[in-house]
C-alpha cells in the first residue's frame, strides 16, 4: 500500500513499478525457456530487487523453479507458455477473413485462468522481501474472491507453505469452496447487508490486513506487485507474435488487474522495441456491472473526446492526474449486487481503473458493455469453432469482438486478439 495514502483523502493510490528503461531494453540473458517467470526474470522488481541484495541468477531461477514443481504437484499443472490459436472458422463467423483473429488459451494454466500468474509474482518478492528480513514470513495470506482468483490463491499458498484466508460471499459454488478446504484455505463467508456499497468480501480483507494479513489478491491497488506477474502474459503474446502486427486487444475487465497488467506489459513491449505500437485496448463488462465504463464515459468527457479517438499521451496525463486525485467523481461502487452469466467480472468496483483508461485514452480504446444474448453467443463459438472450454466470463473478450463486429467498429482487415481465461467447473467461477 501507498505509504502517503489516509484515509477519506479521495486519492487513488496504487503502486506502480518502474524500471529503468536500460533494463527494460537489455535482452542480456533472457532464454527461451517455457516457464515465463524463468523467461522474463530480468523484467521483475522482484529480480533486480534479489539481484541488488546479493542473490544469484541461479538461486532466483532455483526458487522460481523449486515453486513451480510445488505447484505442479498441488494443482497438476506447471507454469508454461500458452498457446496462441487461430481459427478459420472464427474469422469467417466475424467477417475478419482479411486479418483475423487470435486467441490466448490460459485455460490450461495453473487452476484454469491467468490469475495464478499474478500470485506467482507475489510470492515470489515475498520470498525475496522475507530473505532480506523485510517481510514477516509468519504473517497468513489473505483473499476475497468466490472462483478463479481465490483457487490460484489456493494452489500458490499451499505449493509454498503459507496459511491463506480467504472471504468469499454466500454465493460461491460449493465445488469451488470445497476446492479452498482440499487446500486448506481458511474460509470465512461475508454477507451482503441490505443498502450497504461495495463488496463485503473486499470490506472483510481490507479489515484482515489491517490487522497484520498481507494481502494475496489480484487487486493491484491492494497489492501493486499483483500487476507484475500478470504482465508474462502479455510478454507471451508479444513474442508469439513474431513480429506480426497486432491492431486490437480486447480484455475483460472486473477488478482491473488483468488489463492494467497487459496494457502495462504491451507499453513495456513497445518501449523495448519489441512492437512497433501499441493496439488499440478494448475492455468488456456486462450490463450487471460495469463501474469501468462509466468511469471512462466521464474521462472522455473531461477531455471533450469521443470514444474511439487516440488521444495525446499529454492531455491523458493531465485528465487521469485530475481523476486520481478525484477519485470518487470517476469509481464507486456498483449501486447494487451486479449479476450475469459471466460471473467473474461483476466486482463491484474496477479497482485498477486509472491505469487501464489511461491505455484506453491513449490507443483509442473503447469501454464496451456487452448484453447476456451476447455473452451467450460468445460461449457457444468457444467449443464448437475454437476448440477451447472456456467459461462465460472466460469468453467475455469474444462477446466485446463480436459487438464490435456487428457495430462495424472492427473492419475486415484487422488483427485482433482475445484472451480466454476461465476454464468451465461445474458452474462458473469468478
Amino acid at each position: 500500500a501507498c505509504p502517503a495514502a489516509q484515509a477519506g483523502d479521495d486519492i487513488d493510490h496504487v503502486l506502480r513499478r518502474i524500471l529503468d528503461p536500460a533494463l527494460l531494453a537489455a535482452r542480456a540473458g533472457e532464454t527461451e525457456d517455457p516457464n515465463p517467470f524463468v523467461r522474463y526474470r530480468h523484467r521483475f522488481h522482484s529480480y533486480q530487487v534479489a539481484r541488488a541484495a546479493g542473490w544469484s541468477d541461479e538461486r532466483f531461477v532455483e526458487l522460481v523453479r523449486a515453486l513451480d514443481e510445488a505447484i505442479a504437484e498441488v494443482d497438476g499443472s506447471s507454469f508454461r507458455t500458452t498457446p496462441l490459436v487461430r481459427s478459420a472458422r472464427l474469422d469467417a463467423e466475424l467477417g475478419l477473413a482479411g486479418g483475423g483473429v487470435l486467441v490466448k488459451d490460459e485455460t490450461g494454466n495453473v487452476s484454469g485462468s491467468h490469475k495464478a500468474r499474478h500470485l506467482l509474482g507475489v510470492m515470489l518478492a515475498l520470498e525475496v522481501a522475507e530473505s532480506m528480513g523485510s517481510a514477516d514470513p509468519e504473517a497468513p495470506l489473505a483473499s476475497a474472491s468466490c472462483g478463479n482468483a481465490a483457487l490460484a490463491a489456493a494452489v500458490v499458498a499451499r505449493a509454498a507453505g503459507r496459511r491463506l484466508l480467504v472471504f468469499v460471499p454466500p454465493s460461491a459454488e460449493e465445488a469451488v469452496v470445497a476446492r479452498l478446504r482440499a487446500l486448506s484455505a481458511r474460509i470465512e463467508v461475508c454477507e451482503r447487508e441490505a443498502g450497504a456499497a461495495g463488496d463485503p468480501t473486499v470490506q472483510r480483507l481490507l479489515a484482515a490486513i489491517e490487522d497484520g494479513a498481507v494481502p494475496f489478491t489480484v487487486q493491484g491497488n491492494l497489492n501493486g506487485l499483483a500487476i507484475e506477474g500478470g504482465q508474462t502474459l502479455a510478454w507471451e503474446l508479444v513474442d508469439q507474435l513474431e513480429g506480426a502486427p497486432l491492431d486490437r486487444l480486447l480484455i475483460h475487465v472486473g477488478g482491473g488487474a488483468f488489463a492494467s497488467s497487459a496494457a502495462q506489459a504491451l507499453e513495456e513491449s513497445q518501449v523495448r522495441g519489441d512492437i512497433p505500437s501499441m493496439p488499440v485496448l478494448d475492455t468488456v463488462q456486462t450490463q450487471g456491472g460495469y463501474p469501468l465504463h462509466r468511469a471512462h464515459e466521464r474521462a472522455l468527457e473531461q477531455l471533450e473526446a469521443e470514444p474511439g479517438e487516440p488521444i495525446d499521451p499529454e492531455q491523458v496525463a493531465g485528465a487521469i492526474s485530475q481523476a486520481v486525485h478525484h477519485r470518487s467523481d470517476y469509481m464507486w461502487a456498483w449501486e447494487t449486487e451486479p449479476v450475469s452469466v459471466a460471473h467473474g467480472i461483476l466486482d463491484d468496483e474496477t479497482y485498477d481503473w486509472a491505469a487501464v483508461i489511461r491505455a484506453m485514452l491513449i490507443t483509442g480504446g473503447r469501454s464496451l458493455v456487452v448484453d447476456e444474448a451476447t455473452l451467450e453467443a460468445a460461449n457457444a463459438l468457444a467449443r464448437p469453432v475454437v476448440g477451447i472450454d472456456a467459461d462465460h466470463t472466460g469468453t467475455a473478450g469474444l462477446a466485446g469482438l463480436i459487438q464490435l463486429t456487428r457495430d462495424g467498429i472492427v473492419g475486415p482487415d484487422e488483427t485482433v486478439a482475445v484472451i480466454f481465461s476461465g476454464a468451465r467447473r461445474d458452474a462458473d467461477a469468478k
